[in-house]
């Protein structure tokens, strides 16, 4: 599958040459040409760059990895307002928060959502926000896989995205639909609060087994 990547930095590289190593064909744009380039060749020889206008028509899922305060641009960048996205599933891997305090920056809605804005006709899933791109892809024994939640509105969408992430090593958990995104991107800002006050964030949230009777509506009791 062509897989777009929208992003030139290091989740773009990093997802672009696990998909690669699963079999895919990573193509990659960005606002320097060169830097697409360059990140074309760290994922291998199974990735090309791509000039932005050509982008959409080359790639069959899209995937953005870019910072919150070049999102909207990236998206305009490849013509995503004026349709060129529509029809497509586009994967939003944008981390919204800020670092140093684990604030939302956007006032209110989401990232993912504001790429559904930017890219009519796009079925857009929220994933990926929450994994450092050092974490893939993941080789570890299955029954520990990461989790990675997504949400979405196209159950189409929701299965493609779930199929590239299984491609990571991980394990895909549909949670809802995009109006849920913001609850995703706000989890990443609790994750980087609980690591600013010194603690291992995985030991902040109730390991739950979902299969026990009873468990389903209740975090504590």
């Amino acid at each position: 599958m062509n897989v777009g990547i929208l992003g030139t930095g290091n989740l773009a590289v990093t997802l672009g040459r696990a998909w690669a190593a699963a079999g895919h064909s990573p193509v990659v744009t960005g606002r320097n040409p060169l830097h697409a380039s360059e990140a074309a060749a760290r994922m291998g020889d199974a990735a090309r760059a791509a000039d932005p206008g050509d982008f959409a028509g080359t790639a069959e899922v899209v995937v953005v990895a870019v910072s919150w305060e070049g999102l909207e641009a990236a998206v305009s960048l490849v013509g995503g307002p004026q349709g060129s996205l529509a029809g497509k599933t586009v994967i939003d891997c944008t981390n919204a928060v800020d670092y140093a305090t684990g604030r939302l920056k956007p006032a209110s809605g989401s990232a993912a959502e504001l790429v559904a804005r930017s890219a009519p006709g796009a079925s857009v899933v929220k994933a990926l926000h929450l994994f450092a791109g050092a974490s893939w892809p993941y080789a570890g024994p299955a029954e520990t896989a990461p989790v990675v939640a997504i949400c979405g509105d196209t159950q189409r969408a929701l299965d493609l995205a779930a199929a590239l992430i299984g491609d990571l090593g991980a394990r895909a958990a549909a949670v809802g639909g995009l109006a849920g995104a913001r609850q995703l991107e706000e989890a990443a800002g609790f994750v980087m609060r609980v690591v600013a006050a010194g603690h291992n964030p995985r030991l902040a949230v109730p390991d739950v087994d979902p299969a026990l009777p009873g468990v389903a509506g209740t975090t504590a009791g």
